[in-house]
């Protein structure tokens, strides 16, 4: 590998910027060439570290409860008030920046219908420093999510381990690791994107695949370490390892080598100063100071939950031989406030850059698409019947899909969709496009899939499986993600549900497709409408195949 230096944001907080290049996938980085550009620096130095993680788009609230709360412009607020004290300042994104509001439609699905990428440009003019290659911001296809870079991201994005794209060109779209020289110290900022949830293996872009997060690190952190005076590792894995349950997270979800496993690592390679800035399970971390249990093999992991809720930040004071837990001399969140008002954002910077992308979309989130008047579709009972049984939600978006297809000549014979898809209820009144967006954000597609009789029917009896039982509604949070993949579907499918006394013995029973027993339809073959995150096979979810 080799250091290129390269112009930082300038409207960010770094003196001098070198990013790596070269790739830390296939086998340990030997060699770091081009370091004798780094200037030299006394390895002392305090530094103001701003994070925020999985901001999903939620720049300023476009409906729903919060609607108008400027979120971004609340951090944007904070971080230029700390510049103005000439204090050292990093204001990093740890990953996820896209999928969750209408915005994202400005991205389009194709290279050619591309517009702007909302949160890449009102970080590049925000002074973000840097951020990293999440999950969903994939979402889109790579070929999109380049253009976006291209176009609007005037800072590096990391990541080690995410490589092989047919469009993201290594070096230009984004790199490994990167240097900053800010304060007198040399910080190394080092990227790592989840192997559990990014969309692989796309018709768009085959080839694209994401890496072990503690592989690549361990073949790249002895090579880095040497170089910096403190590393940042900016981890959007997630906080935990393995099958785990926090942040957004309603019960146990996979979600692979991730902060604790990357702790582990870290620490049998380098003693160098090092804080994990995470991502990806929307959990809070450190909301008062840091906590003793999110210190792991002696480093400190930090997370500032989701949608621009809160900002992160910690203060370092580093000195050689000085152990982070004495150079960390504070941390916290801060919550951005709801409803807000002018003195609590910056006005200036929300009229000149985040206004005018809200304002090409305006007008399709106020347009009237019906008026609601009925409970039975509310947020609080949609949240927990999208888990728990019926949903007549879930029942109503199953049924539009196909009545969609079907209107376009596009043969299918039933559909289905995750409870989880649904992330929020209609309420009574007056529905607007963009609050019927809030009940669907993700990014996803529609496939059409075949499958058997007799795996329809192991599937309904799966389904069985997965509800949440009865004996766990008390003790479960139903505003969370619940990671079974509980299925809805259209109005074709009718069945009972047997639960037994536990999961392992529930089933399906008096299976109907159209009135008609499925189990008498044995030999045949359906086409199932299903969402992405189906089609994909729930990725490390906790329902592919492992028990419940």
């Amino acid at each position: 590998m080799h250091l290129v230096e390269t112009p930082p944001n300038p409207h960010g907080g770094i003196d001098r910027l070198f990013v790596l290049q070269g790739e830390a996938v296939t086998g340990p980085v030997t060699q770091i060439d081009g370091s004798d550009l780094l200037p030299e620096t006394s390895g002392q130095g305090r530094m103001r570290i701003f994070h925020f993680n999985d901001l999903h788009n939620h720049l300023t609230e476009l409906s729903g409860p919060d609607k108008g709360t400027h979120r971004f412009s609340q951090m944007v607020r904070r971080v230029r008030a700390a510049r103005q004290m000439n204090d050292p300042v990093l204001f990093l994104s740890i990953g996820d920046d896209h999928t969750g509001t209408m915005l994202d439609e400005l991205m389009g699905w194709q290279p050619d219908a591309f517009q702007i990428d909302a949160s890449y440009r009102a970080y590049s003019a925000a002074g973000v420093d840097a951020s990293v290659l999440g999950n969903h911001e994939f979402d889109r296809g790579s070929a999109v999510l380049a253009k976006g870079i291209r176009a609007d991201a005037n800072f590096p994005l990391l990541s080690a381990n995410a490589h092989a794209s047919a469009h993201l060109t290594p070096g230009q779209d984004y790199a490994p690791a990167a240097i900053a020289v800010i304060g007198g110290l040399r910080v190394g900022l080092l990227g790592l994107t989840t192997a559990v949830e990014t969309r692989v293996g796309q018709q768009g872009d085959p080839g694209l695949a994401v890496a072990s997060p503690v592989l690549v690190l361990q073949n790249l952190l002895p090579a880095l370490a040497p170089l910096v005076d403190v590393v940042l590792l900016m981890s959007h894995c997630g906080y935990g390892n393995g099958a785990h349950q926090s942040g957004k997270a309603a019960g146990v979800r996979d979600i692979g080598e991730a902060d604790f496993a990357l702790a582990q690592a870290a620490a049998a390679i380098t003693d160098k100063p090092m804080l994990i800035l995470g991502a990806h399970t929307h959990t809070r971390l450190n909301e008062n100071g840091l906590e003793p249990e999110n210190i792991f093999d002696g480093i400190p992991i930090f997370q500032a939950g989701c949608n621009g809720q809160f900002l992160g930040e910690i203060t370092l004071d580093v000195a050689p031989g000085r152990p982070v837990d004495r150079a960390l001399t504070s941390a916290c969140l801060y919550a951005t406030i709801s409803p807000d008002q002018p003195g609590d954002y910056d006005a200036e910077f929300e009229a000149a850059h985040i206004a005018p992308v809200i304002a090409r979309v305006q007008a399709v989130l106020d347009t009237e698409i019906a008026q609601i008047t009925t409970h039975a579709l509310s947020n609080k009972t949609a949240q927990q019947a999208r888990y728990t049984g019926e949903s007549a939600l879930g029942n109503f978006i199953c049924d539009a899909i196909y009545q969609r297809l079907e209107a376009r000549g596009i043969a299918a014979d039933l559909a289905l969709m995750n409870g989880a898809t649904l992330q929020a209820g209609i309420e009574p009144g007056r529905l607007t496009a963009g609050d019927f967006f809030n009940v669907m954000p993700y990014a996803d597609e529609v496939f059409v899939a075949e499958m058997q009789a007799q795996e329809l029917l192991e599937l309904f009896s799966s389904n069985a499986k997965r509800i949440l039982r009865p004996e766990e509604v008390a003790t479960t949070d139903c505003s969370g993600f619940l990671a079974r993949g509980f299925l809805h579907g259209s109005h074709h499918i009718r069945y009972r549900m047997e639960l037994g006394s536990s999961a392992a013995g529930a089933h399906a029973v008096d299976v109907e497709y159209l009135g008609q027993p499925l189990g008498a339809m044995r030999g045949r073959t359906f086409k199932v409408v299903m969402s992405t995150y189906l089609a994909l096979g729930g990725f490390g979810e906790r329902w592919n195949g492992l028990p419940i």
